[in-house]
């Protein structure tokens, strides 16, 4: 077990860390990307075999109640996955090609403070997907 970080956090909880958590886990954080719960199964199958699916599932959702992952819907059906280790970050997603953009945190925060002054809304923007027509396919139609 390689981070006993991630074993305080479950067991302060009242989980156990059991093998399939902690290769679930490794597996969300060795991945340079987002990662779908399939990516993730397909992954920890690799090194034990006997793994259910619904295994994969029940610890992707203990992991995001726990705050240790997120969960983001990039339009493609998927729900993906990343660490919280990683940092925070949003996605510009181009409706026509499906290219994500990451956008950097900081970047909502001229909204963040706008939704705080003048609705009295503190938000709570950890992953955001924001939905549009990138610059390449803008300049493909002209425009």
């Amino acid at each position: 077990m390689k981070d006993h970080g991630i074993s305080d956090e479950i067991t302060s909880k009242g989980y156990r860390l059991t093998p399939q958590r902690m290769m679930i886990l490794e597996a969300i954080e060795g991945s340079d990307d987002h990662i779908s719960a399939e990516d993730v199964y397909t992954r920890v199958r690799k090194v034990y075999p006997h793994i259910n699916v619904s295994t994969v599932y029940r610890t992707l959702e203990l992991l995001k109640e726990l705050g240790m992952v997120t969960e983001t819907r990039l339009g493609d059906g998927l729900v993906r996955y990343h660490s919280i280790k990683k940092g925070h970050h949003h996605h510009l997603v181009c409706n026509r090609c499906g290219r994500v953009i990451d956008l950097p945190e900081e970047a909502l925060n001229p909204l963040k403070e706008k939704l705080k002054s003048d609705y009295g809304f503190e938000t709570d923007l950890k992953h955001l997907a924001i939905f549009g027509i990138c610059s390449e396919c803008r300049g493909k139609e002209g425009g």
